[in-house]
């Protein structure tokens, strides 16, 4: 449990040095008004993929990947776009930035959890829409085993997006570098957990909210409980992690302040604080809900996923990105 911990509060203080957990960098992306964690994202998956496929190779880790289920990678990946560009957080820096004192984070965490409960309720229901499933499909598979022209690919698929981060970082024209290290910490990261000696698994979040919820409630007789118990208390434990580390360096800092409202928000929302927490729950329940129809989040479906070429991890993130931009368009429009 202490490694696990100790992961979580490297991952937040990874976030945290970027600021990549905050409401006006994530809606920012939304706009397209701040590239700062498309270029961490970039960068760090850039790195992963070319770190961990020979981490595998030298039977130094294994793959974990998402199986692809189409209905559930697409229409999840839309849902999980919307509720990212309202809330204006990720499942894991929803986390971290309520660590930090942020209400509509913690008010968005309340409605992550409800995601979670619900979609636990109406799985069954609902399992016609999420297939078909077609596996877990990843780069080396489809290939055939020919492991040399998968390092090649890897190597020049990862430089090329590191090379991206550097060409969208030219773009804004901002001379900090904190998305640079704070790409590099979870591109290395993420390949540590993946080792066998450490955890044999990737970094995730959003598991941790049926998980949490569906305790909460005495839901734990179903099968989707028993499939998502372990990873779950392993998420909540990590979160734990980043939490802590959110809270301390906000201390130390000296910036830990109960935070409702944001320049962007204010700026085409108002002020209204009541508002901005209905929207946060909302944004958190669309996202949570989501995340769960497509298997994972920013962090265990786009980050990890990617590092591994894992085709519904692909899917996803485009899916996301979509969704985010066009919900970024219209919700935020003045």
């Amino acid at each position: 449990m202490l490694e696990i911990f100790v992961l979580g509060v490297l991952f937040g203080f990874a976030i945290i040095y970027a600021r990549l957990n905050k409401f006006e960098t994530i809606s920012g992306m939304a706009t397209l008004e701040d590239l700062t964690v498309a270029k961490a994202m970039a960068f760090a998956i850039g790195l992963g993929m070319i770190i961990l496929p020979f981490e595998i190779g030298f039977m130094l880790a294994t793959y974990h990947v998402k199986p692809f289920i189409l209905g559930g990678v697409v229409l999840g990946g839309i849902l999980f776009g919307i509720g990212m560009a309202i809330l204006g957080y990720c499942p894991g820096t929803l986390a971290i930035s309520a660590g930090e004192g942020s209400v509509d984070a913690i008010v968005g965490i309340i409605g992550g959890l409800f995601g979670g409960l619900v979609f636990t309720l109406v799985l069954p229901s609902i399992k016609g829409i999420l297939g078909p499933n077609f596996g877990k499909v990843y780069l080396e598979k489809i290939i055939g085993g020919q492991v040399i022209i998968f390092y090649i690919v890897a190597v020049i698929v990862g430089i090329a997006l590191m090379a991206l981060a550097f060409y969208l970082n030219k773009l804004e024209g901002k001379k900090d570098k904190k998305w640079l290290y704070s790409g590099i910490m979870l591109g290395i990261l993420n390949p540590i957990v993946f080792l066998e000696v450490v955890q044999n698994r990737p970094i995730g979040a959003s598991t941790a909210f049926p998980y949490v919820a569906d305790k909460i409630f005495g839901l734990t007789d179903n099968p989707y409980f028993l499939k998502i118990q372990k990873p779950g208390h392993w998420e909540v434990i990590f979160l734990a992690g980043a939490i802590v580390c959110a809270f301390v360096f906000a201390l130390i800092k000296k910036e830990f302040a109960f935070k409702y409202i944001y320049p962007r928000w204010e700026k085409t929302k108002g002020n209204s604080k009541v508002k901005r927490l209905i929207y946060a729950f909302l944004g958190g329940f669309i996202l949570i809900f989501g995340a769960r129809m497509a298997g994972g989040c920013t962090s265990g479906h786009i980050l990890s996923g990617g590092m591994q070429f894992a085709i519904s991890s692909f899917v996803f993130a485009i899916f996301v990105f979509i969704s985010l931009l066009v919900t970024g368009r219209l919700f935020y429009k003045k």
